[in-house]
């Protein structure tokens, strides 16, 4: 019997998100590495998310949900860095005014992408969950502006699913390892497999030193922490998104926690095996398959942004 999971998410948004999105972003490279399988001791499929021009998935959301905007709105939102890549890029593809707000911390690399897309780039807040605050106040203050949460619009979600449609066409696939940050990426993904292969598990991964949407996930409610501290910027969350934990209660079977030190393993080991820069958060699929004892004889993950902070390749690389 097909999974039926209590969310507002639609499987035809994202097979209609699957029609529309720019193809730019659309079924990017899966396969088994034989190297890689090795390395971890089991069959694991790997979805490469860094080969478009943003250097992560977030595009698909992004793409799919400016195309339900007011094209004479300006976009604003708050950003580690990757999805603040993903509505500049596709902001300026639809002739759209886009504003993103970083935290003081952010990699220099993603302010740089963002801002060679035409977004202007406000640094403004200690972290990610108090530039997202100035973002929404921004956009409060304007008559002209509209805010977009990731996590919160089912757009996002939805185009994010298409990920989770793609990867189901390798066959069967016991269990999904997915990297958790605002839960955009696992929901929409949960969505679709849920339905189309019940069986299969959906684990998230987060960081040790982020576990707010971990802990939210298991206590059933919003958990906000501070101090939130880890090389993984792109899946640092202080303070999750209710809509998003709300989603995650029927779709997702179970979250686990890497260290920094096993993401920067995980990093390197994507370099040796598969030829390809991860940033700590792309690598955090391969990490939680390494480090823990993962239910299924045929897993899959997502290698989600390949955007590392300048410091890190040299931590990495010499």
């Amino acid at each position: 019997m097909a999974h039926t999971a209590i969310s507002d998410l639609k499987l035809e948004n994202i097979e209609e998100a699957a029609r529309v999105i720019d193809p730019v972003f659309l079924d990017s490279p899966q396969f088994e590495d034989e190297q890689l399988c090795a390395a971890l001791g089991r069959r694991v499929a790997v979805k490469v998310e860094t080969a478009n021009p943003i250097r992560s998935f977030k595009g698909r959301g992004a793409s799919y949900l400016c195309r339900k905007l007011d094209p004479t709105m300006k976009v604003i939102c708050a950003s580690a860095g990757n999805f603040g890549q993903a509505v500049a890029y596709v902001g300026r593809s639809r002739g759209m005014a886009v504003q993103v707000f970083v935290p003081t911390h952010v990699n220099p690399i993603k302010v740089k992408r963002m801002e060679s897309f035409g977004a202007k780039v406000t640094i403004s807040g200690v972290d990610f969950d108090s530039a997202k605050q100035n973002a929404r106040n921004e956009a409060a203050a304007k008559s002209d502006s509209v805010f977009v949460e990731d996590g919160e619009d089912p757009a996002i979600s939805e185009g994010a699913g298409t990920i989770g449609r793609e990867l189901l066409r390798m066959g069967e696939i016991d269990t999904f390892v997915i990297p958790l940050g605002d839960g955009a990426l696992i929901t929409g993904v949960g969505a679709w497999v849920k339905h189309h292969s019940p069986k299969s598990k959906i684990i998230g991964v987060c960081p040790a030193g982020a576990p707010a949407m971990e802990r939210s996930w298991r206590a059933g409610k919003v958990v906000n922490m501070t101090g939130v501290n880890t090389i993984a910027d792109g899946i640092s969350v202080g303070a999750p998104v209710a809509r998003s934990l709300e989603r995650m209660r029927s779709l997702v079977d179970d979250i686990v926690l890497v260290e920094d030190s096993q993401l920067l393993e995980a990093m390197r080991l994507a370099v040796s095996t598969l030829g390809i820069i991860l940033e700590p958060s792309g690598a955090a699929g391969v990490a939680a398959i390494r480090a823990h004892d993962l239910p299924g004889d045929r897993l899959a993950t997502v290698l989600t942004g390949g955007n590392v902070h300048p410091d890190l390749l040299v931590k990495m690389f010499g």
